[in-house]
């Protein structure tokens, strides 16, 4: 994450705070200061005691993180905290409460590390070399709060961070500091679950109703509840509270809810656009959070920029220069929808709906409740079966029935459930063609001769079946690519090389003077010749190898 940034080979020991947790119980939306400044104090000599007792993966992150002691204080829940009073995130008002907030949290931090130092081993190993410099910055961070307006801060708060401040300075120019580094803001996207945030880090929410992609499937809905607490600090009575929130359950969007002031609605604007509105916090509302916060952080900040979907290349290079501009260290921008799935999204879409969204997703043709078909019985080697195809309005194939003789075998089975995977097929699109090219030739058992004139053998009942559906819907040339037996005069017209038995004339001396008056070679099969691998025919013997007089193809010999 992008909020650690000091020495290579150091470890930063986190910790946050809710911030939600800090409200005081019967004053809605107002800030319990002193006990937020004993938190800070607490945890951060919490994670001190802990840079001691800590195990670190190598010899070097453990000496640095000894000698340097980096801490990493940091808050969650400061979208829902700027809610909560009724403030807009993407508002002056908004920042200047989150920058007194953040001076707050690192003065008494390291406030806290320079009493640490005071009382408990002086300051780290390398405060030495480093102590003009880092009193220098100490110094920095105090005037910076010159910059945050009085009139956007309560008067409790702004003072008691001015106090924080004069104490670190007043302290670390006394006994040094404990620690190099005292807060950063982490991201909390997990821990920020367990802390039962509505926001996680300094973001804002991501929308008022999100839905969460979980790892083993599904999705589980994440629901805003800051809401009711911000109408009430705005003013609403319950009735039109609970009006309002009905509405954002049906809805997934606070937009055009009934009785609500539309000038109230940026305070409940999000990092993403609804499903069902509008409105949205621009990129530069957060670049502006980053830099309202930045100069009272000791590390970085870790936060992402949300951009829409419709974000140009010129806008995110835009957004970056801004953040530079800011003086912002660590920026990270992410466009909505650009990847193939997000752990948050604004809107639970049904399965029709994201088909729907989807222009590249397959349409599956149905064939009508009524339709012509045919009926094909076939006997490969003895086994018989048939096959049944079903037609669409237009007479090209639909759907296929594959029947073995022999019900409850392992063939029947097989021969069921590849006839319904073909089906599937054909109903989404995928052309015949490719089917017959891919399983025509398919070679295993049963295999064997056919009765049929066009099939003479098989090599599979996979091989049979698509050969077969090419003698019936597809055109002359492509049953000749298949290897289907065609007349020498639909050879002819479709251009094609005759096969060996076609070319040679009848009276021909390769034709026997058998009854039959069947080619030579039928005659000159051994009773071993295998099928040809190409066209299926049976081969002869040709030398010490085989040779197809169909197709030409050999065994082995050139």
């Amino acid at each position: 994450c992008s909020e650690y940034m000091f020495l290579d080979d150091s470890a930063c020991n986190l910790a946050s705070l809710n911030l939600m947790h800090f409200m005081k119980p019967h004053e809605p939306g107002e800030f319990d200061v002193e006990t937020f400044r004993a938190a800070v104090r607490t945890l951060i000599t919490a994670q001190e005691i802990i840079v001691g007792n800590a195990s670190y993966p190598t010899e070097a992150i453990g000496r640095n993180s000894h000698d340097f002691r980096p801490l990493g204080l940091g808050y969650a829940n400061l979208g829902a905290l700027l809610m909560s009073r009724g403030v807009p995130y993407d508002s002056d008002e908004g920042r200047d409460y989150a920058a007194a907030i953040t001076a707050l949290m690192t003065g008494e931090a390291y406030a806290q590390s320079a009493r640490i130092a005071r009382d408990c081993g002086g300051p780290f190993a390398g405060y030495a070399r480093n102590e003009q410099p880092f009193l220098r910055v100490m110094r920095k961070h105090r005037d910076a709060l010159k910059n945050v307006s009085r009139a956007h801060v309560p008067e409790d708060l702004q003072q008691a961070a001015a106090d924080s401040w004069n104490d670190v300075v007043e302290l670390g120019e006394k006994h040094g500091f404990r620690n190099a580094q005292a807060t950063v803001l982490a991201p909390t996207g997990t821990i920020g679950f367990m802390m039962d945030c509505d926001t996680t880090g300094v973001e804002p929410d991501i929308a008022l109703v999100k839905y969460k992609r979980l790892v083993g499937g599904g999705l589980m809905q994440i629901v805003n509840h800051t809401v009711p607490v911000a109408l009430a600090r705005l003013g609403y009575p319950d009735d039109q509270i609970n009006n309002i929130v009905q509405y954002i359950d049906e809805h997934d969007t606070i937009e055009e809810a009934p009785h609500l002031d539309p000038a109230h609605l940026p305070v409940f604007d999000c990092a993403f656009k609804p499903a069902k509105g509008s409105r949205f916090i621009h990129y530069t509302g957060h670049l502006k959070m980053i830099g309202a916060t930045q100069p009272f952080i000791s590390g970085a900040i870790s936060k992402t920029i949300n951009v829409p979907t419709e974000a140009t290349v010129e806008d995110i290079e835009r957004a970056y220069l801004d953040a530079w501009r800011l003086g912002t260290k660590a920026v990270s921008i992410y466009r909505d929808g650009s990847k193939r799935t997000q752990p948050l999204n604004t809107a639970k879409q049904t399965a029709k709906e994201a088909v729907a969204a989807s222009g590249d997703q397959p349409v599956r043709r149905k064939l009508p409740d009524e339709r012509d078909a045919i009926t094909h019985k076939f006997d490969i080697a003895g086994h018989e079966g048939y096959i049944t195809v079903g037609l669409f309005g237009d007479g090209a194939p639909g759907e296929i029935f594959l029947v073995m003789a022999k019900e409850g075998s392992t063939i029947s089975g097989f021969a069921d459930a590849f006839a319904q995977a073909i089906s599937y097929s054909l109903q989404y699109g995928v052309p015949l063609q490719v089917l017959v090219d891919k399983f025509s030739h398919v070679r295993f058992e049963p295999a064997g001769l056919t009765k049929n004139k066009d099939i003479r053998v098989a090599k599979s009942i996979v091989d049979y079946v698509f050969r077969w559906l090419a003698t019936k819907f597809l055109s002359p040339e492509a049953q000749f690519h298949a290897g289907v037996n065609v007349s020498g005069e639909v050879a002819a017209e479709s251009g094609e090389q005759l096969t060996f038995g076609e070319a040679v004339p009848t009276d021909a001396p390769a034709r026997s003077a058998g009854q039959n008056g069947s080619p030579a070679y039928a005659i000159q099969n051994d009773e071993d010749a295998p099928p040809c691998s190409t066209c299926g025919a049976i081969m002869i013997r040709n030398g010490a190898c085989y040779k197809c007089v169909n197709c030409g193809t050999t065994s082995g010999c050139a």
